[in-house]
């Protein structure tokens, strides 16, 4: 077994062994200064999708393509429930998108009013 296979096994066991946070502290140093980080190959959050794999399957998951735009809180569910309904929810999930999406533009209108009253309050 190489120094690297002994690090990065170390590593694994103790990420997996929770409780021994002195070991786990131990083993990233250890693994840091003597081990290969490319040796570990773990799993990234697209890989693991917990709950199903109706997001797995598509060729660019919903969280990317949120977090690539800077989308918002509802835009982001509206975009999460339309992606999915067909795989998962069905017509429950575009129901939900809907009312991601009416509360977005109630509070799009609100502000806008807001912003209105201001202007022609401020005129007078």
């Amino acid at each position: 077994m190489t120094v690297e296979c002994k690090h990065r096994d170390r590593l694994l066991f103790a990420m997996e062994n929770k409780k021994d946070i002195n070991g786990l502290l131990e083993a990233v140093d250890n693994f840091i200064n003597y081990g290969n980080p490319n040796e570990l190959n773990l799993s990234t959050a697209n890989e693991t999708q917990i709950g199903g794999h109706h997001y797995k399957e598509k060729s660019i998951q919903p969280w990317d393509y949120i977090a690539a735009n800077q989308l918002g809180y509802f835009e982001g569910n509206i975009i999460k429930y339309v992606t999915r309904w067909r795989d998962k929810g069905g017509t429950n999930d575009l129901l939900k998108a809907r009312h991601y999406l009416d509360k977005l533009i109630e509070l799009e209108h609100n502000t806008s009013t807001a912003q209105n009253h201001t202007i022609t309050k401020g005129s007078k």
